[in-house]
């Protein structure tokens, strides 16, 4: 099998991030000798803050700040021990005030994550099984990932989506005795609501079903007693919902809050909750915060509060109704995100509004997808109208700017958020170039695209011939692709960039690790196209190599690279594709700034292996390039066994040849779950057979002539690159006679006869190909998707290859 590297998470994280705090955007430092709430110093100036979570301001009460001070004098910085054995003597009143406040039982924690990871391990026994809500914090996704390693069932669902939640809960529940929910009561980007009358109503139809519900961000600012939007939803706390709170954010102290009714379960986790046990617990200043908090929200003064707010909130609305600002979620949290799309859009966008005095956040990859970045605004007490109404006029203007700065419009970020925008003055075309998009290449001019693509292995114009007729008229949905051909001219008809595209069925766990892809696969035969999407790709999974021709010395590169990705995104919204897939490209591609700022992830794919021939060159001059180990590898592994092989180059096959070649390439395919992709149609080698350009080199024993154990199916590109493009074996004899190692030297034996230029090995297997004298090259693709689901899903699945998703 071969062994791929796949890309690391955190990695492409990191390229994100590193993107964002280039721009100014990211992991600032506030300023100043001292903080209202009201503004914030950033880059020598006061700007008005729109970015705080503290929506009462009540970590400027005061009666807090006192009572903290007052508990450093008493107590000191810190209680230095652990709360299993002791707490400090402030605990057990603000205990006693924040129970008042639930009427529940609760347990005080540092802070949610630690929270999270103490009681989730505990509540969740290994009978259980866990359904994410794919856009729930983080905090409690990573604790519910360490249960993995106890073999506990881990799944997820699309956000908010009801009708998939209550399928998953029919699979679980003959297998499982409890099933969690885990979701957040507001979420922290876009401001939205869990739907949760619609939960309580499916946990009384399966009573199987449990509620863990972090509403950090929905506490004070609403509720009976400031408990926040769940439980006021809810009405009361059943014995099937684990409630988080928080006394930071909106609370104004810090620390988090654990609500369980469940009088066992509370004792479990209060007893022995792992961090929760062996953590420092709260300072003596947090304690006396949280207490004095405790008391407002214990007293009429908390529903002040919350509609002196609600008036802002309200105030902040109606002056966005009048304005073509798109909102992405309109409701009566202090929570507000205005689309950008495009992380580039963005930056600018922050960037103008820090320059016209107003701090806002950027919400960005992984917290929202990327081609979903936008900027975050959250309403406070801190707040005044005459700000919030100049914050929205500066908007008003900045906007329509930022989009043009960034060349892009709001049709695009329409498409990117599914949603209507009324703002569409930036939509005109771009007369100085001219863009050509076709089906079929029978379309395209020939001599020029083989000039401009003709090195490029099997996407000449007759192998993109060749492959419209394959992936054409099959009877299974994977087997049938459209194709687009996309070339972009100068007012002189000077071609400036071409491509092609196409949109198929993937596997969506093609690039994840092989233990995600073997508990898929279990699933898949029941179920054969779980987890599987429409993708756009620039070329396709049938082919290798440089898709993308642009000119880089034209003037007018970079209004081809825009008028490029609008042709994709108009097609990706004419197809419904899930995902666009921009490939293959080398790791210092200079494109890589314009692709990410255009909402593209970078994700490592196999390293790509090519050969280079002199001219007149030999197989045996070949071989003495090799290195001394390499050619040792060489006699014993390849040349000592070729006698004893028979050795075939087939131009055509007949119909027993056929059904042995299939045979082999299903044999390599199905053992090669590190790419998964779907199998390719039966008739692609019946149509090899009978294509000029193809030919296939085969390996046979002596003893029985007709059987092969090995081929390899092997592209001409008109005499420039020979590519062999897909292998088939018999594993039964891989050890015995080397097969692949023998199919490879077979294949630079049979391009040298040819006299090629190049062989383009492909990918995977690169360290067989290295022997060989290949030049192994790192490669990537450029990945825009519309939602985060399918990336997490695969996070969670990758580490137990005991998890099941059915």
């Amino acid at each position: 099998m071969a062994k791929i590297k796949h890309n690391n998470f955190l990695d492409t994280v990191n390229e994100v991030f590193t993107d964002a705090i280039q721009e100014g955007v990211l992991h600032l430092y506030a300023e100043g000798d001292t903080f209202s709430g009201r503004t914030i110093g950033v880059g020598n100036r006061q700007l008005y803050h729109f970015g705080t979570t503290g929506y009462l301001g009540l970590e400027q009460d005061p009666r807090l700040k006192a009572a903290a001070i007052d508990a450093i004098t008493k107590y000191g910085t810190q209680f230095p021990l652990s709360k299993s054995y002791i707490s400090n003597p402030l605990y057990k009143q603000l205990e006693e005030k924040v129970t008042d406040m639930y009427q529940n039982p609760i347990i005080i924690t540092k802070n949610s994550t630690l929270g999270h990871l103490g009681v989730i391990p505990n509540a969740v026994n290994d009978r259980d099984a866990i359904i994410l809500d794919h856009q729930v914090h983080w905090s409690v996704q990573s604790a519910a990932k360490v249960l993995k390693n106890r073999s506990v069932t881990i799944d997820m669902i699309r956000h908010n989506d009801m009708d998939m939640l209550e399928n998953k809960i029919k699979n679980h529940s003959n297998k499982h005795q409890r099933i969690w929910y885990m979701v957040d009561g507001i979420y922290s980007m876009y401001g939205d609501y869990a739907p949760l009358k619609d939960l309580k109503a499916l946990a009384l139809k399966y009573p199987q079903l449990h509620l863990y519900i972090d509403d950090v961000h929905g506490m004070s600012w609403t509720g009976k007693n400031g408990t926040g939007y769940a439980l006021e939803e809810l009405g009361s706390l059943s014995e099937n919902v684990l409630l988080f709170g928080t006394l930071s954010k909106t609370f104004g102290a810090s620390g988090a809050v654990l609500v369980c009714s469940n009088k066992k379960m509370y004792r479990e986790i209060k007893t022995f909750g792992g961090p929760l046990t062996f953590s420092a617990q709260l300072e003596p200043a947090s304690v006396a915060a949280a207490t004095a908090s405790a008391e407002i929200h214990l007293t009429p003064e908390i529903h002040e509060l919350q509609n002196d707010l609600r008036e802002r909130i309200q105030y902040f609305n109606s002056l966005l109704e009048n304005t073509e600002l798109p909102l992405i979620d309109k409701n009566n949290s202090p929570v507000f995100f205005i689309g950008t799309g495009m992380p580039k859009t963005g930056y600018n966008f922050v960037n103008r509004l820090m320059k016209e005095g107003f701090y806002v956040n950027l919400g960005i990859f992984p917290a929202v997808p990327v081609k979903n970045t936008g900027v975050r605004i959250t309403i406070s007490r801190h707040n005044q109208k005459q700000e919030i109404k100049a914050l929205v006029e500066a908007m008003v203007y900045h906007y329509p700017k930022a989009l043009e700065d960034t060349h892009t419009n709001a049709h695009r970020v329409n498409q990117a958020f599914k949603r209507d925008i009324k703002l569409n003055k930036l939509e005109a075309s771009n007369h100085a170039i001219k863009v050509q998009l076709e089906d079929s290449i029978t379309k395209i001019d020939k001599t020029l695209w083989n000039t401009l693509q003709r090195n490029q292995g099997v996407f000449d114009w007759e192998g993109l011939e060749f492959l419209e007729e394959t992936f054409s008229n099959n009877p299974l949905k994977e087997h049938n692709w459209k194709f687009w051909y996309l070339i972009i001219y100068d007012q002189n008809q000077n071609p400036i960039l071409s491509t092609y595209f196409t949109l198929g069925l993937w596997k969506d766990d093609m690039l994840a690790e092989v233990s995600a892809s073997q508990v898929i696969e279990k699933t898949r035969k029941m179920d054969p196209y779980y987890l599987s999407s429409q993708v756009l790709s620039m070329g396709s999974l049938f082919t290798e190599g440089t898709h993308l021709y642009i000119d880089y010395e034209h003037p007018l590169k970079q209004e081809a690279l825009n008028a490029m990705m609008q042709t994709m995104e108009t097609i990706e919204k004419q197809c419904h594709a899930k995902m666009i897939v921009l490939r293959d490209f080398s790791e210092k591609e200079t494109l890589h700034p314009y692709f990410q700022g255009q909402g593209f992830v970078r994700v490592q794919m196999p390293d790509s292996c090519k050969i280079d021939l002199k001219a007149h060159e030999t197989i045996e001059d070949y071989g003495t390039k090799l290195s001394s180990r390499n050619r040792q590898h060489l006699r014993k592994e390849i040349l000592a066994y070729e006698p004893l092989l028979k050795i075939d180059i087939l131009k055509s096959c007949n119909a027993n040849q056929l059904k042995q070649v299939e045979a082999l390439y299903n044999n390599v395919h199905q053992n090669n779950l590190g790419l998964n992709t779907f199998p390719f149609p039966e008739k692609l080698f019946k149509n090899m057979s009978e294509h000029p350009n193809w030919e296939f080199i085969t390996i046979g024993l002596l003893d029985s002539p007709d059987k092969m154990i090995g081929v390899m199916l092997c592209y001409n590109n008109d005499g420039h690159t020979y590519v062999p493009s897909f292998v088939g074996m018999d594993y039964s004899y891989l050890t015995e006679y080397y097969t692949y190692r023998q199919l490879l030297y077979q294949t630079i034996k049979r391009a040298i006869e040819l006299k090629f230029k190049h062989i383009d090995l492909g990918m995977t297997a690169s360290f067989e190909k290295r022997k060989l004298g290949a030049k192994v090259t790192e490669k990537y693709a450029y990945v825009q998707t519309f939602d985060n689901y399918t990336l997490e899903l695969m996070s969670i699945l990758e580490l137990s290859g005991t998890t099941n998703t059915a």
